[in-house]
């Protein structure tokens, strides 16, 4: 009898289990409550100054990341925070210009932003381009106001699974576009489903030439976490988990790896996951630089915030943006000229799937 790919991994999973493998069962019950202790609003009122600024950090750090890598260190002052690329963590591989990195340190800074408003602070960012590459967020009193997209902070993830298909209504890609507009950075938004399927032409061909790099395979596994464990003594990364696997210890879930990430199960993968979304959402900055990879960081980061307040998911399909051999062919499809593509999120609605974790905030700061 043909032994399908998840049974096999199933069955392996069940027999690391009797035979003892705590890797994939002893962490359970702590990483579910590392989920409850990272992912919640703050509670009660913070007190000083000093309080409220490091909880700001403790919500610039529930952003998204490339990888989760969480690229990012801060440093608080007075009356401002500056956001910086810690370099420690970059992946030259998938992002050898660091665009992913600099996207992050934006998509940190609006979560910063939104937290402040919620306690009663106005933040203007600024971009430091001299050599600290610093994104320099200044704090003012004001009125307290907690948006909708501060109240998603929680909720937002980025959903690797297959959504429902269900067309969204007018008035939700509406405010999915006015959430991912910036200065100088714009959103294609896609629903037709052959243009969707033209995207994917894109990311079958992107993410077979990553996988043709051993580099790129490498530097991926080494971000997984395979187990629970693995990830709480971590506190960054791809949670196997939350992709849908099973957990295992990091010598069998290595194994595994080797055997089942292939060019074909990974590329009809992809095909079930466009083919089940509503939509793709491209963003799209005027200029190649640091300063619009931050701004589109921003705006992606408040798309997946309204996506979360509507309960809409969304998950990342950056290859055709990440080869750069192939990205003026995507660029050319879109017609945009010199612009450039920065990212490629596929959304609708589906379950939520389990969440990653996140480094404490005495590990960020500087």
């Amino acid at each position: 009898m043909l032994v399908t790919r998840r049974q096999f991994i199933l069955s392996t999973a069940d027999s690391g289990a009797v035979l003892g493998l705590n890797g994939c069962t002893r962490g359970t019950a702590q990483y579910d409550e590392a989920v409850r202790t990272t992912w919640r609003h703050t509670e009660g009122a913070l007190g000083g100054d000093s309080l409220i600024m490091r909880e700001l950090v403790r919500y610039a750090t529930l952003a998204s990341s490339s990888h989760n890598t969480q690229c990012w260190k801060f440093r608080i002052d007075k009356r401002s925070v500056s956001i910086l690329p810690d370099l420690a963590r970059r992946c030259p591989a998938v992002d050898p210009d660091d665009h992913h990195l600099y996207v992050s340190l934006g998509c940190a800074a609006e979560n910063l932003l939104q937290a402040a408003l919620a306690n009663g602070l106005m933040g203007s960012a600024v971009f430091d381009s001299s050599e600290s590459s610093a994104l320099q967020v200044a704090l003012e009193p004001t009125k307290a106001i907690a948006s909708p997209l501060f109240d998603a902070i929680p909720k937002r993830q980025c959903t690797r699974a297959e959504f429902d298909g269900k067309p969204l209504s007018n008035k939700e890609l509406t405010l999915l576009e006015q959430a991912g507009t910036g200065n100088g950075v714009r959103m294609i938004l896609l629903t037709e489903k052959s243009a969707m399927e033209k995207v994917l032409e894109y990311v079958v061909a992107d993410n077979t030439a990553q996988m043709n790099e051993p580099a790129f395979v490498a530097e991926l596994k080494a971000w997984i976490r395979f187990s629970d464990d693995e990830a709480l003594s971590h506190g960054d990364g791809l949670f196997a988990k939350a992709s849908g696997n099973p957990v295992l210890p990091r010598w069998l879930g290595g194994s595994l790896f080797n055997l089942f990430f292939t060019i074909k199960n990974e590329n009809e993968k992809y095909a079930k996951h466009v083919r089940s979304s509503t939509g793709i959402a491209i963003f799209v900055s005027a200029k190649s630089d640091k300063q619009h990879w931050l701004e589109a960081g921003r705006c992606y980061e408040r798309f997946a915030l309204e996506a979360a307040a509507l309960d809409i998911r969304n998950a990342f399909l950056n290859q055709p943006v990440e080869v750069s051999t192939l990205r003026p062919q995507f660029a050319n499809y879109l017609g945009i000229g010199g612009e450039r593509p920065d990212l490629v999120v596929r959304f609708g609605r589906g379950a939520e799937m389990p969440r990653s974790l996140r480094r404490p905030v005495e590990a960020v700061m500087i």
